[in-house]
């Protein structure tokens, strides 16, 4: 009876809506298996009104008026779906099936299929919106998450090459190209569920590169009301993570709040000697006022961490791979060299405009700033402190002992010194011993104490610090503005255009941290020729040059930098056809300002002229659908892209010189997609090539051995101090990233999953670039023209590096996964996967590939050299291929009102620790003969340096929802 007069009730108020030209909207909800989902929670964003999902999945909202709405969707264990629509004069909108996904399940997200109720084979009434734009498919979502823990990039490209952008503001470092991810850390329930251009596809919001463009509204609104109370536990760089979030929802007045507050902190993390402590700070506004939504978000993430040390394999095999050379004990604790900590907020406001029912337009004002510190030690006329500087391994000795045996015989006199080196440093290493195989602090104490009132000193160093901890400062200040219109012209058709401005100023310096009990620290290059030493900062005088904590010491400078982007789109429908096309137009501009006057060069102090860039870019994704679960997608890019203000200048530190043959890096990328998708199969199979042309590498590293000659006015030789920090340019480099990629996903039985991923890749440099080195203590270096004449250089050209058909370095090439996954109907799962990884390279070193490797410095000729002996002496180093086993549970409770949820994953289940991450080519022998006597002794003093992947980590969350 009851029903029947809801019946009644429902059917006598239509008439009435119909009278004052208001709509019904409704539409059901069904899992990925088509089920009906009920009693899930609907909300209409802004209106103060929420449904609930019956029992075959079905919601209305009634009385709606002419205008947009945002519909949130919502249920435990299933991931929450927003969607958009514009109410016009139809008496009934209907918004079809409504599918969600389980979160329980990890079922693919790239594929959102609105079905409006019809045939499947009926394209005209299906819509690909999953793939332009929206989450991840399997192939994505494993390669972030199982993949990803290993290093593994998907493509071979690294981030700087995408974009990530909040609130339609781009967050790449505009120095680098690299995104801060701490900015935002620990805040994971903010920043859930983006909206992804996969790859090099176009994007709504931002034109991007060959990587993702990620954009994320923080819309206080859009998060579900209520509190949520989240506690993890792991042994990965931090133990513990708390957080608190609370959501108010739109209420009646049109005001929406949400906050979040969480931590993240180890006393020791997984390596040695390392600390995490970390906050992250959320808060965001929203107010409703008419056809405007106005947002105000704060966001940032105060933190303060220490980090461990790449080493040779040699001190691995000797500590293991989670030991770190950066700490050592000080009064009974550990003290880490290597601390970073920061703080760089950010503030934004947002105005979303519905102008009409076809035309919107979003509108980001955002504001960066703090600081960032990064310590380190430092020492004048010392040598290095570490536990693994070269001198102290006993592979020092060893190699010197093979060299005397070669050249003297074992009986040479001067071996004995020798050997017992090599006994002390074994014992040291074999027996860990932490007096030398970690900092001694007290022994840098006692060097600086030892400086005081010492009559064999120069009265002017009395007191002066011989080792002391310095921070490298950034302290940036951001302004970003960006505004994102859309014009629906049909129900098919669609114009987008996105213009964005950065204003990017950054003050970079070093100052003195810690004097480790000495007075001062000289602000003077220990290196230098001049019998007092070389200052820094020729402007100061006297006593000025004595720096005590917290001044400004070795350099000083300001980056600028300007950025406008002009981004159109236009995203249309035609018969089986969706087609979105996207371009770019960009200018950019890049200063040097110099605040310290280097000795050495001219060009250190006062602003640089401005290197400007123009770019420009064209993509395009072409979706043919087949029908309605088989589809072809192309996706196609052209583009160039100008030089991060840190490659625009070759030594900032000390200098404005530019770098050589500076151009635009040109990009072009082309992928082809078959896609499958039914309720009990998903597929995606792609091929794809990169080509990237005109590309700008700069390297800095500390770097014995590399003498950069120069040529004194008189025509002699003049070498530069072996000793210094260099800065390495790769101008015109050329690489090609071509390869395939499958991921599969099929439903063995309704509870449970098979994930199945497989990647190939071919990623290698294509030409032989050009080389340019500086060293700090070098200066100008003279060199002598085509006419013989002898002139003045910023740098000394090395000529072409022999790169082409290398390997390049950094991700595993190949990667391969299989999982299984169980879901039961009652809230609970368990998952496990295997996967394998391999073709991994180390970079080669660009220095060791030129002519200047194959030339006898004595002679001025090349040396004797074989072809087949100069390629085994360069071989590119293959690191080893590993697999790994991951297994992951969780289950789930509804209990009166709240939402409880525990889960638990461990990767690495079987505590492999023999793969290497990453790691780099030592450039210290950067000749044929020095090379090739590291190599033949069999004890090399500077051989690569790696990271390890870390054995076993776990990682447990409990949630809970109130």
């Amino acid at each position: 009876m009851i029903k029947k007069l809801s019946l009644i009730s429902l059917f006598t108020m239509l008439p009435a809506s119909f009278y004052f030209a208001q709509t019904t909207v409704f539409a059901y909800l069904k899992d990925a298996d088509g089920k009906p989902v009920e009693k899930a929670q609907v909300s209409l964003k802004g209106e103060g009104n929420d449904v609930t999902a019956d029992k075959i999945g079905y919601f209305q909202f009634v009385d709606l008026k002419s205008g947009h709405y945002q519909v949130v969707v919502s249920k435990p264990n299933f991931e929450t779906k927003t969607l958009e629509f514009d109410v016009t004069t139809e008496k009934r909108k209907d918004l079809g099936v409504i599918t969600l996904y389980s979160t329980l399940t990890g079922a693919d997200q790239g594929l959102v299929i609105l079905d409006n109720g019809n045939d499947e084979d009926n394209n005209t009434q299906s819509s690909t919106v999953g793939l332009l734009q929206s989450s991840q498919d399997v192939f994505n979502r494993t390669a972030s998450f199982d993949l990803g823990a290993y290093w593994f990039r998907p493509r071979g490209v690294d981030g700087r090459t995408g974009d990530t952008m909040m609130n339609g503001i781009s967050m790449a470092g505009a120095d680098d190209g690299n995104v801060d991810f701490g900015t935002w850390g620990g805040l994971n329930e903010i920043t859930r569920y983006p909206e992804i251009a996969q790859n090099h596809a176009p994007s709504e919001y931002g034109f991007g590169g060959i990587a993702s463009v990620i954009n994320k509204y923080t819309k206080a609104s859009e998060y579900r009301k209520g509190s949520q109370l989240t506690y993890s536990f792991t042994n990965r760089n931090y133990n513990h993570r708390l957080s608190y979030r609370f959501s108010s929802g739109m209420n009646k007045k049109g005001w929406a709040f949400t906050g979040m507050i969480a931590r993240r902190w180890a006393e020791e993390g997984i390596q040695e000697g390392t600390f995490y402590d970390a906050l992250g700070l959320y808060l965001g506004i929203e107010k409703k006022l008419g056809n405007h939504t106005i947002t105000l978000n704060g966001i940032g993430s105060p933190y303060k961490r220490s980090t461990s040390s790449p080493n040779t394999q040699e001190v691995y095999d000797y500590m293991g791979v989670h030991y770190n050379s950066y700490w050592g004990w000080q009064d009974g604790e550990k003290r880490n060299e290597r601390v970073r900590k920061g703080f760089q907020p950010v503030i934004q406001l947002t105005d979303f405009w519905n102008i009409n029912k076809k035309s919107k337009l979003t509108t980001t004002l955002s504001y960066q700033f703090g600081l960032e510190k990064a310590s380190r030690l430092d020492w004048y006329k010392a040598q290095n402190p570490s536990p693994t500087y070269y001198k102290n391994l006993p592979s020092y000795y060893q190699k010197k002992l093979y060299l005397n045996n070669l050249f003297y015989g074992p009986d040479y006199n001067g071996n004995a010194s020798l050997q017992e080196g090599l006994n002390n440093t074994t014992n040291w290493w074999t027996n860990d011993d932490e007096n030398h195989t970690q900092i001694d602090w007290a022994r840098l104490y006692a060097a600086n104490r030892g400086t005081k009132n010492n009559a064999n000193m120069p009265a002017f160093e009395q007191g002066r610090a011989v080792y002391y901890l310095v921070n490298d400062v950034k302290d940036d200040k951001i302004w970003n503005a960006a505004t994102h219109y859309t014009y629906d012209f049909t129900d098919k058709s669609k114009f987008i255009l996105n213009v964005a401005y950065q204003n990017y100023r950054s003050e970079q310096y070093r100052e003195v941290n810690d004097l480790l009990g000495a007075d001062f620290a000289l602000n003077m290059d220990a290196f230098a020729k001049e019998s007092n030493g070389g200052k820094f900062n020729i402007n100061e005088t006297g006593d000025e040059v004595k720096k005590k904590e917290g001044d400004k010491i070795a350099y000083d400078y300001i980056y600028r930098r300007q950025e406008i982007k002009i981004n159109p789109g236009f995203k249309f429908s035609t018969g089986n056809f969706d087609v979105f096309v996207a371009g770019l137009f960009g200018y950019t501009t890049n200063s040097r300002e110099g605040l310290f006057s280097h000795y050495l060069y001219k060009s250190s102090y006062g602003k640089s002229a401005d290197q400007n860039f123009w770019n420009y870019g064209l993509k395009g994704q072409v979706t043919y659908r087949l029908n309605g679960r088989n589809f072809l997608v192309y996706n196609g890019a052209y583009f160039s892209q100008a030089p991060y203000v840190s490659d625009v200048f070759i030594n900032a530190r000390v200098s404005n010189t530019v770098s050589p043959n500076l151009k635009n890096a040109v990009i072009d990328a082309n992928d082809l997609s078959y896609v499958l998708s039914t309720p009990l199969v998903k597929v995606r199979l792609t091929g794809y090539i990169i080509n990237t042309q005109n590309d700008t590498s700069v390297q800095r590293f500390f770097a014995d051995g590399i003498n950069l000659q120069s040529i004194t006015t008189d025509g002699t030789v003049d070498s530069a101090v072996p000793s210094t920090f260099v800065s390495q340019v790769m101008s015109n480099v050329e690489k090609r990233n071509m390869g395939g990629e499958l991921g599969v996903q099929v439903k063995l039985t309704p509870t449970l999953t098979f994930n199945g991923v497989a990647s190939y890749g071919e990623y290698t440099y294509r030409n032989n670039p050009n080389i340019y080195l500086i060293a700090d203590a070098a200066g100008v270096l003279n060199d002598i023209d085509a006419n013989g004449n002898v002139v003045a250089r910023n740098y000394k050209e090395f000529g072409s590096a022999y790169l082409k058909d290398y390997k390049l370095g950094g991700t595993p090439q190949e990667a391969y996964s299989a999982g299984l996954r169980y879901s039961s109907p009652k809230y609970w799962w368990v998952g496990a996967n295997w996967n394998y990884l391999g073709h991994n390279y180390l970079d080669p070193a660009a220095a060791t590939r030129t002519i200047s490797f194959v030339q006898n410095e004595n002679s001025n000729s090349p040396y004797d050299l074989t072809e087949a002996l100069l390629k085994q002496t360069l071989q590119q180093r293959q690191l080893p291929s590993a697999y790994f086993f991951n297994v992951n549970a969780g289950k789930s409770w509804i209990i009166g009102k709240y939402y409880v949820l525990i889960s638990a994953s461990v990767n690495n289940v079987l505590n492999n620790r023999k793969y290497i991450t990453g790691g780099f080519e030592q450039t210290r022998e950067v000749n044929f003969d020095g090379l090739a006597e590291e190599m033949n002794s069999g004890h090399a003093n500077f051989s690569p340096k790696y990271w390890y992947n870390q054995g076993i980590s776990y990682f447990v969350n409990l949630q809970v929802r109130f």
